[in-house]
């Protein structure tokens, strides 16, 4: 791990432990006390270092790990009481990451300054819990959803423990916890769970988007005791508990309260699901009444994290840049425009599943109401409404989500193929690039949506810039089937033609699906990339031919066609080295030898993919996979000797 910055500010050395007996159904002054002052104490050490996150620019989700502190002081006042408790705080939500880290400075596991290196890159501390990466992280959260029905396992292989799992409104919107709480139910399995239901994600407010989900009633309706109490009042929080605990079998504490209650800047609001502001932090600890010189010294550090930044001239693109994600959404309300109002909501659905803001739909929201819907962090169901919009022929649904997430629906895609339904579908934050949080977030695995069969065909697009992808969005908005379209989290560059200003994908430029572009010829050797990988492999390729290297660089837009003529030209040279950032063992490159040597071309082949699990941070995340120039370049020179 990177070392600390400075000393931790707040002394969790004060932290009181704390042994709470379930059978006393009402706390002492004393405990009452000693639960508040742990709870300030934790909630202050939980503002000040997911802030640093803010400070460096990696993000890092503040609200969640701070809502769910009373929770976690009674909990661990219970495992220091008895050992009839499986002694570990699981948790649904991977962004409350920061809770499992303040356990681990708390356990001794990590000196509590390595807390200010949150999210930072080799520092271990991503933005969700890794296990076997982070000393003293008892367990890997992946995404929503999947935490609870691995608890229920825990719970079959300890039938002697009570086992916990913090959970929240969001995380329950998923249906993998509708089966987790058929599970339960049905195996009398001693599960408690402790649900922060704040009415807040990362859209917005789930009583305003997803109206009739009520938590209590639909965990009742599963067949779970259910207790339903305000978070804040320490005392009813504690009866809730003593109630859990003495069910025999499952029981869910649903604790209502604003999120980040007690945080101006933040309170109530679903910014708070992100990360506080340096400024909103600062704000926070004066109105605390810090003293002076402890406020100085929170100050000092905060306002001296910067950005971390990899300072690299791209050659082969502008110095502009934009984000993919974003242009996706304006590409697509482009398309709309050209319809009226009623043909647009005739023809065109658009479901969200809580991510408009960072897959761009945004835009299409606010431009276009009348074909956009709203939804929870439902993936699979909202997926399938949109294959179901396009069960008509000449209706056209449209589904985003992050890529990770494309590994959810893999099901879905293969009813709505069977089904021969138009489903246009954007995943963004494709490959490694920018991803704090970290492995459980790499969309890598983006060949899984051609899941089908020969005489099926599945269009995987991934477009290398902002112009790239609103033609691509032009030229496939209203064809038949299901097309996919990539994107990165990050931001890229815009491609220059060789030699020239001007953008390789300008006014002159019509995207053909299928079609392979070069970019380069060469005799050499050929490099083979796409999206964000591409700008990188041209900045390697044109450093290369500096050195007398006569490679060229070919552009594969649509990822699972085979162009023959062009593979034919490339096949026959030297070497070819295909360059991505998916999965080395399901990406491209893990297909493309197979079909060079189907037909009967016979290269040297190299190829560049992510391999190892992640290093935090941002844009380091390319370089720790050895996708930067430098390591492209390695790769072209081993290949050309």
């Amino acid at each position: 791990m990177s070392a600390p910055l400075d000393k931790f500010p707040i002394d969790l050395s004060k932290y009181k432990k704390l042994k709470l007996d379930a059978s006393n159904p009402r706390l002492t002054d004393e405990q009452r006390q000693t639960l508040k002052h742990n709870i300030q104490l934790l909630r202050d050490a939980i503002v000040l270092f997911t802030s640093t996150g803010a400070a460096r620019g990696v993000s890092g989700h503040t609200g969640g790990p701070y809502d769910t502190v009373p929770e976690l002081c009674i909990l661990l006042s219970l495992f220091e009481s008895s050992d009839k408790y499986y002694p570990v705080v699981f948790d649904e939500a991977g962004h409350r990451v920061a809770t499992q880290y303040l356990l681990s400075a708390l356990d001794g596991h990590i000196p509590a300054e390595h807390l200010l290196q949150y999210r930072a890159a080799e520092s271990k501390l991503p933005g969700h819990p890794e296990l076997g990466l982070t000393p003293g992280v008892k367990f890997s959260s992946g995404r929503l959803g999947h935490m609870w029905p691995m608890v229920n396992g825990v719970a079959l292989a300890n039938r002697d423990k009570t086992v916990f799992c913090l959970g929240s409104d969001g995380s329950q919107q998923e249906g993998n916890d509708a089966e987790a709480a058929r599970l339960a139910v049905a195996q009398g399995l001693n599960v408690k769970l402790i649900i922060d239901d704040n009415n807040v994600t990362i859209a917005g407010y789930p009583s305003e988007y997803l109206k009739g989900y009520e938590l209590p009633k639909t965990l009742a309706g599963h067949g779970l005791e259910v207790i339903t109490v305000q978070g804040e009042d320490i005392d009813a929080l504690w009866g809730a508990f003593v109630k859990a605990v003495a069910y025999n079998g499952p029981a869910a504490i649903v604790a209502k309260r604003v999120m980040a209650p007690g945080v101006p800047d933040i309170e109530g609001s679903n910014h708070g699901h992100d990360v506080i502001p340096v400024k909103g932090a600062l704000s926070y600890f004066k109105r605390r009444g810090y003293p002076d010189e402890k406020y100085n010294e929170i100050e000092n550090i905060l306002l001296n994290i910067k950005p971390s930044s990899v300072p690299y001239l791209y050659v082969g693109s502008t110095r502009e840049n934009n984000a993919n994600r974003v242009v996706f959404g304006e590409a697509v309300s482009t398309v709309l425009d050209g319809l009226s109002k009623e043909e647009a909501a005739k023809k065109v659905m658009v479901i969200d599943s809580d991510l408009e803001g960072s897959t761009g739909l945004k835009v299409i929201h606010q431009k276009h109401p009348e074909v956009f819907v709203p939804s929870g962090v439902m993936e699979r169901g909202n997926f399938s409404a949109a294959a179901g919009f396009g069960f008509e022929s000449d209706k056209f649904g449209v589904f985003s989500t992050f890529s990770a997430f494309l590994e959810m629906v893999v099901s879905e895609v293969t009813m709505a193929r069977l089904n021969n339904c138009n489903v246009l579908c954007h995943f963004s934050h494709s490959g490694v690039d920018e991803i704090a949080d970290n492995t459980c977030h790499f969309g890598i695995n983006s060949f899984f949506a051609d899941n089908g069969l020969d005489d099926v065909h599945s269009w995987l697009y991934f477009p290398a810039d902002a112009l790239q992808m609103r033609a691509v969005i032009k030229r496939v908005f209203f064809e038949r089937g299901l097309r996919f379209v990539f994107s990165t989290r990050a931001k890229v560059p815009y491609l220059l033609k060789p030699g020239s200003d001007d953008k390789f994908f300008g006014d002159d430029y019509e995207f053909v699906p299928g079609k392979d572009e070069v970019v380069l010829e060469g005799k050499d050797g050929y490099v083979v990339s796409y999206g964000d990988m591409l700008y990188r492999s041209y900045d390697a390729v044109l450093r290369v031919r500096q050195e007398g290297l006569d490679v060229g660089l070919i552009n594969k837009p649509t990822l699972n066609l085979v162009d023959e003529q062009t593979i034919k030209k490339i096949g026959s040279s030297p070497f070819v080295l295909v360059v991505e950032s998916l999965s080395r063992k399901t990406g491209l490159g893990s297909r493309f030898g197979t079909w060079l040597l189907e037909r009967q071309l016979t290269p040297k082949y190299g190829y560049l993919g992510t391999h190892k699990e992640g290093c935090g941070g941002l844009q380091e995340q390319i370089t720790f996979q050895g996708l930067d120039p430098q390591s492209i370049i390695a790769k072209i020179k081993t290949l050309s000797n």
